[in-house]
């Protein structure tokens, strides 16, 4: 269940994504007992950002798992910052805005480590490309960040190549990931070239919506009642009743290592997302979904 990031950095061949945590209504222990238990099942990285849940979702999670050394020590926490959002816990910003200021980086670092109650972030991400963005400013607060022990590793989210490669040739710390949207629904970063960049610089992207929103569970498009039909009819032929591990292993088998971001609360999906990992497909079942998703053959 673990892969690698780089030689030094180990995460869990899934991710549990804490965007929803807030909506999933759970008590304290039963919180508690989900993380621990998705830990137990080798599900150990857990993705977070500074904003998910009108900024309560970082501060929700800390709290069930403060005092907890050996619960810490057997996770990687990510986190995500740069996104200025006007909700009414800012009600002095009058619109949403990206700030990469290394002023910004180091103060939002400061309040998840806070919110989290740890002494360290395993991966900080850039949540947004921004069009206004100075590299030497991140690579100022990447650099303090690192050396005073707050920050172990550092990545994107979002970003397209040259974004990437520009920030990478200010910072000195290899940038560790990219985490993009992949599915098979969504094929944007195998048209753009993102997966073909990230693996010449063997970076491992995480796709997050890997169930493009639900949407290749409950199609509502055209498009993805033609894919689901594909991934059902790949499902058949490998005795699997579980379509999302189809589409999971259809992410998983990918040579740029896709990462897969699990969205939701419920331990059984996790479980199910879990099996995915035993799965063997075909270099043929995955070209089905492929083209299932374009709506034409290869030329």
């Amino acid at each position: 269940m673990k892969t690698k990031l780089v030689s030094h950095l180990e995460i869990s061949r899934l991710v549990l994504g804490i965007w929803r945590l807030i909506d999933w209504n759970k008590t304290h222990q039963e919180l508690l007992s989900f993380i621990k238990e998705s830990v137990e099942i080798g599900v150990t990285t857990f993705d977070h950002a500074d904003i998910y849940g009108n900024h309560e979702c970082e501060a929700a999670f800390g709290k069930v798992t403060k005092n907890n050394s050996l619960l810490r020590d057997q996770m990687q926490l990510v986190t995500k910052c740069g996104i200025k959002l006007n909700t009414n816990k800012f009600p002095e910003r009058k619109l949403k805005y990206y700030d990469y200021s290394a002023s910004y980086i180091i103060s939002q670092v400061e309040q998840s480590l806070k919110n989290l109650q740890t002494d360290y972030i395993d991966v900080l991400l850039l949540h947004r490309p921004s069009p206004f963005f100075n590299p030497e400013e991140v690579a100022k607060a990447f650099d303090q960040l690192k050396s005073s022990g707050k920050v172990n590793h550092f990545g994107v989210s979002n970003f397209l190549p040259l974004q990437l490669e520009s920030l990478q040739a200010f910072v000195e710390e290899p940038l560790v990931t990219n985490q993009i949207e992949i599915s098979a629904y969504s094929l944007e970063h195998f048209e753009n070239q993102n997966l073909d960049y990230l693996i010449s610089k063997k970076i491992r992207p995480m796709a997050w919506s890997p169930l493009a929103g639900g949407e290749l569970l409950t199609p509502k498009t055209e498009k993805g009642t033609r894919l689901i039909q594909a991934v059902e009819a790949v499902a058949q032929e490998l005795g699997v009743t579980q379509t999302e591990q189809i589409l999971y292993q259809w992410l998983l088998m990918h040579p740029s290592g896709i990462i897969p971001i699990l969205g939701t609360g419920k331990i059984e999906r996790i479980k199910t997302a879990v099996d995915s990992l035993n799965i063997q497909m075909s270099l043929a079942h995955w070209f089905q979904i492929y083209n299932a998703s374009t709506g034409k053959e290869l030329p």
